[in-house]
């Protein structure tokens, strides 16, 4: 029996077709003009599943369910989209309307939570009950299981933990508070204190970058090239970024944390740093619950593949 994931994203609706190996053997993507009513978007869903069914030659009746990776908060017991600010949606029944196209059942988590799922389930934490998935991007996304299953909280509002504080009254959030890991530990984050170092120091190679060309490779690529200031950068996100893992290591002892998003292409270059932070300061120490810390595998089919798992 199949499975139908939906990775919906402010940018891209992704459709994929998933077999009982957690496979994906049809794919289609669409634009999703978040500018437009909820009801608009959903119909470019249901044609876009509709798309990869003709290609995998199915139909809904050779699929179990669908499932749903949507950003923002997500009531999954009434499969209600409660509040999604990039797409502009609140209370938006997604998996009704799916179910009424399609006539098979419709489950609905966030996105980060799919990812987390996926990746126990076909990435790089196989076999894993209690793990979490973090994700440096834009922002800093979460998604926890634990005993192999999603951790949502109250209303399904848990797991936010990119606004988990890091510093007291420190850098403003997206979110509204100051002082969030997120605003630390992002990608956006890394930008912008790579601006500030090339401001700061207009002898490093940073300096050569106009600052709205500045990118989140920019300092590692000025690092390969021996600047000091650029690394100095690197070392002390590294820092930013495991200190809020050692806060989750000391909260919830998980088996396995999982990076991804692009700058956890960087690989060993940040994990091996990160790695020895989270060794040294946990409850503990060396001594400590010290969990596994890798790169997430999956990239950017964990959001089909774990909303097909729902």
């Amino acid at each position: 029996m199949y499975r139908i994931g939906i990775d919906l994203g402010g940018t891209n609706i992704a459709v994929g077709i998933v077999n009982e190996r957690h496979e994906i053997v049809a794919h289609t993507s669409v634009p999703t003009l978040a500018h437009r009513a909820p009801r608009a978007v959903i119909r470019d869903m249901g044609d876009a599943v509709r798309a990869a069914l003709d290609q995998a030659g199915l139909t809904a009746g050779d699929c179990a369910s669908i499932g749903v990776g949507s950003p923002g908060t997500c009531d999954s017991e009434r499969g209600v989209v409660v509040r999604a600010y990039n797409l502009g949606w609140h209370e938006v029944p997604v998996c009704a309307m799916l179910t009424e196209r399609f006539g098979i059942p419709a489950r609905l988590s966030n996105d980060a939570n799919c990812a987390a799922l996926a990746e126990t389930v076909a990435g790089a934490a196989i076999g894993c009950r209690n793990m979490v998935l973090i994700t440096l991007g834009t922002g800093v996304g979460g998604g926890i299981i634990i005993d192999g299953k999603i951790y949502a909280g109250m209303r399904s509002a848990g797991a936010e933990l990119g606004h988990t504080l890091l510093v007291l009254d420190g850098e403003s959030c997206t979110c509204g508070r100051r002082g969030c890991w997120e605003a630390y530990a992002s990608a956006t984050a890394l930008i912008r204190q790579t601006g500030q170092a090339a401001m700061k120091h207009p002898e490093s190679l940073l300096a050569a970058t106009p600052a709205e060309d500045i990118t989140g490779r920019t300092v590692f690529d000025a690092a390969d090239r021996g600047d000091a200031v650029a690394q100095a950068v690197i070392d002390r996100y590294c820092q930013y970024v495991a200190a809020g893992l050692t806060d989750l290591v000391n909260a919830l002892a998980p088996e396995m944390i999982l990076l991804g998003g692009g700058i956890s292409r960087q690989g060993e270059r940040i994990l091996g740093p990160i790695r020895e932070y989270v060794a040294t300061h946990c409850f503990g120490q060396r001594q400590g619950a010290i969990p596994v810390i890798a790169e997430a595998k999956l990239g950017n089919e964990a959001g089909i593949i774990g909303a097909a798992a729902l």
